[in-house]
C-alpha cells in the first residue's frame, strides 16, 4: 500500500486548511440556522460537492482524497458544528442524490447543492426509530401520479435551514427491508413543516429540527431511486457518512492535539513546563497514537471503497475508532488545560461537547461492534 500523496492532493490538503482557517470563524449561530454567507464560501471552495463529478458543480474528488480534504476542514475550521452540517449535507443528501437520482434530479438539485446555494437535509430518524432505522412509521402511499406522505422525523441536521430534504418512508409495509423508499422534497411543499430547532449540548452551530409531514402529496417523480430501494440507499449513504464526514474529527483530534502540546510545552508550574512532567507528556503520547490509529483504518476503509469494495466491517472499524477516540481527545485536553480547559472561553470544554455525539449519530458505538461482530462470523 502505497501511504504517499500526490502533489495535487498535498496542494489541496494545504489549500483547504489554509481557506478554514482564514474564511470561516470559530463559532456562529444565527436564530435562522446556518448563516448563508458562511453556507456559500463552503461551497465556492468546493466542500459542498467534494466527490460529485465537475459537470454537477462539484470537484470530482475520489473517496480518500474526500476524506482527506474533509480531514483539512476539521483542522482548520474551529466551528465543529458547521462542519458538521456540510458533512451531513454532503454525504447524507448530496450523495443520494448522485448515485440514485435520474438526470432531471441531478440536474435541479446537485448545482443548487454543490454551489451553496441550497442547504440539504436527511430525515429518516423518528422517535421510535433510531438504530432501529427500519420501524418507520412515516407512511408514503401512492395515489395515481402522486404520493401523499404522513408522519414525522426527529432529528434533522439542517432541518431549520434546509431547501431540500431527503426523506425516507414506507410504502409497502408488508415487505419489511424493501418496503422502503426515499423522497425529495423542496422546503414550502404543502403538509411539510419544520419544528422548533432543539438545543443540544454539542455540535450547537448545526441546527437541528424536527419536520413533520401531514397529507403531504408529492409527484412520484420526487421520488429517489426505484420504489422499495430505500434501505439499500440509506445503507449506502452511511458508509459514505461513517468514513468521510469522521475524516474531519481527525482533523479535529490534530488541530486539538498541536493546541495541546504548545500549551504543555509554555504553562509553567513548580518552574518547569507542564510538558516534562511525565504524566502530562505520557497523556500527549496516547494523543498521538489515537489519532495515527485512526486516521491509517480511516484510509484503509476509503483506500477500499475507492477499489469497489463494500468495506462494511473496515468502514465501522474507522468510525468507532474515531469516535471514541475523539472522545477521550477532548478529555485529554480538558485535563491538560486544567481550569482553563474548563472555561468556555478558551473553546477547549466545546471539542468534548462536540465529540461525545459522534459515538451516538451514523449508527452508535455499539452497532458498529455488532456490525464487527458479525462480521467475524458471530
Amino acid at each position: 500500500m502505497d501511504f504517499s500523496w500526490t502533489s495535487e492532493q498535498v496542494e489541496l490538503y494545504e489549500r483547504a486548511v489554509a481557506f478554514s482557517r482564514a474564511k470561516l470563524p470559530e463559532e456562529t449561530r444565527t436564530e435562522q440556522g446556518l448563516p448563508r454567507e458562511l453556507w456559500q464560501r463552503c461551497g465556492e471552495f468546493g466542500f459542498l460537492g467534494l466527490p460529485v463529478p465537475e459537470r454537477h458543480g462539484g470537484l470530482g474528488l475520489d473517496t480518500l482524497t474526500t476524506a482527506r480534504v474533509m480531514e483539512a476542514l476539521g483542522r482548520g475550521c474551529a466551528d465543529t458544528g458547521l462542519v458538521f452540517s456540510v458533512g451531513a449535507h454532503l454525504f447524507a443528501c448530496v450523495l443520494p442524490i448522485l448515485e440514485s437520482g435520474d438526470e432531471e434530479q441531478k440536474a435541479r438539485y446537485l448545482p443548487r447543492l454543490c454551489s451553496g446555494e441550497w442547504v440539504g437535509a436527511n430525515a429518516i430518524s423518528e422517535p421510535e426509530a433510531g438504530s432501529d432505522v427500519f420501524a418507520l412509521k412515516t407512511r408514503a402511499v401512492r395515489e395515481g401520479d402522486s404520493y401523499v406522505l404522513d408522519g414525522g422525523k426527529s432529528y434533522v441536521t439542517n432541518g431549520p435551514s434546509a431547501d431540500v430534504f431527503l426523506v425516507y418512508a414506507v410504502t409497502n409495509p408488508a415487505h419489511g427491508y424493501m418496503g422502503l423508499s426515499a423522497f425529495l422534497l423542496e422546503r414550502g411543499t404543502p403538509g411539510l413543516s419544520v419544528g422548533r430547532p432543539f438545543e443540544k449540548m454539542g455540535l450547537s452551530t448545526s441546527p437541528t429540527s424536527p419536520i413533520y409531514l401531514e397529507g403531504c402529496r408529492v409527484p412520484a417523480s420526487a421520488r429517489l431511486g426505484a420504489e422499495g430501494h430505500g434501505a439499500p440507499l440509506f445503507k449506502r449513504s452511511m458508509q459514505w457518512e461513517r468514513a468521510c464526514l469522521f475524516a474531519a474529527y481527525v482533523g479535529v483530534m490534530e488541530r486539538v492535539l498541536e493546541q495541546t502540546v504548545d500549551f504543555a510545552r509554555q504553562r509553567k508550574q513548580f518552574k518547569r513546563p507542564i510538558g516534562k512532567n511525565q504524566a502530562v507528556s505520557h497523556r500527549l503520547a496516547d494523543m498521538k497514537q489515537r489519532l495515527e490509529a485512526s486516521r491509517l483504518l480511516l484510509y484503509q476503509a476509503c483506500w477500499r471503497m475507492d477499489r469497489g469494495e463494500e468495506a462494511v466491517m473496515e468502514v465501522s472499524l474507522a468510525k468507532l475508532a474515531i469516535s471514541e477516540a475523539a472522545v477521550q481527545c477532548g478529555l485529554d485536553a480538558i485535563q491538560i488545560h486544567g481550569g482553563m480547559g474548563y472555561m468556555t472561553e478558551t473553546g477547549i470544554e466545546r471539542v468534548l461537547r462536540d465529540a461525545i455525539p459522534s459515538t451516538i449519530f451514523s449508527g452508535t458505538s455499539e452497532i458498529q461492534r455488532d456490525i464487527i461482530a458479525s462480521h467475524l462470523g458471530l
